[in-house]
């Protein structure tokens, strides 16, 4: 089982690496499920990890995954400078408007990537059962190498019936990852399925109260983040190593 974990600073891909995850997801702003990262964060990533694959995610902002021209052009953008900057894959994403694979974004943006790593990302788990099934080929043919899924559950524990559908129904074209609300004792059933990707943010909410009253300018503001947990990171690296 490969083990990914989705950071957003250096002491995070300390982590990961020091507990033997295979790669990292690299974002900012997991509070919103994750956006791209700055250049600085990447290049300060590759100079403290030197060995460990940056996977960047490329999401330019929340919300839905149906981009216009002009936003597909900046993702464009983004891929070129990761790929200048040494990332080892790039996590992309793009639907249309009906929640159909916006197949002919994706080639855009996988020509962008100039032979980067390619991994499809939970955009996935917004179509139906059958049209899931259906986009599995057709993104391998695309050029995609793996995909993250909760298998359209709320938690990927629970959608283990459809990611192992998907498993199946890429016959060893491409891989299946589970990823959303991963807990580590699901990892067992995870590789019973046949998947052998795990993605989990391993993630711990900071919530510092302010030394005095908030003025109200400051009330509107929230002032907790996420970290890398070091002992769901842990947990998870000696999880992995004990399947076969």
């Amino acid at each position: 089982m490969e083990l990914e974990i989705a950071v957003q600073d250096v002491t995070g891909a300390q982590l990961a690496a020091a507990n033997g995850a295979d790669r990292v997801e690299v974002c900012c702003a997991l509070q919103l499920g994750g956006l791209t990262p700055s250049h600085g964060l990447l290049t300060s990533l590759r100079a403290a990890e030197p060995e460990l694959p940056l996977h960047v995610l490329i999401r330019p902002r929340p919300g839905d995954y149906v981009y216009d021209a002009a936003t597909v052009d900046l993702m464009v953008a983004e891929i070129q400078a990761v790929h200048d900057a040494g990332a080892s894959g790039v996590v992309i994403g793009a639907l249309t408007a009906q929640d159909q694979i916006d197949c002919a974004t994706i080639a855009t943006l996988i020509a962008a990537a100039q032979g980067l790593h390619i991994t499809f990302h939970r955009a996935i788990d917004h179509l139906s059962l059958d049209d899931t099934f259906a986009a599995v080929p057709r993104l391998a043919e695309l050029g995609v190498q793996r995909i993250l899924s909760s298998g359209g559950a709320a938690r990927a524990g629970d959608g283990r019936a459809q990611l192992r559908a998907m498993h199946q129904a890429a016959q060893g074209q491409l891989r299946i990852m589970a990823g959303g609300g991963v807990e580590i004792s699901d990892f067992a059933g995870f590789y019973e399925d046949g998947l052998r990707d795990v993605h989990l943010s391993g993630k711990a909410t900071i919530n510092i109260a302010p030394p005095r009253p908030w003025t109200p300018a400051a009330a509107l503001e929230d002032p907790s983040y996420f970290v890398t947990d070091p002992q769901l990171v842990s947990q998870a690296g000696r999880a992995v190593l004990a399947l076969p």
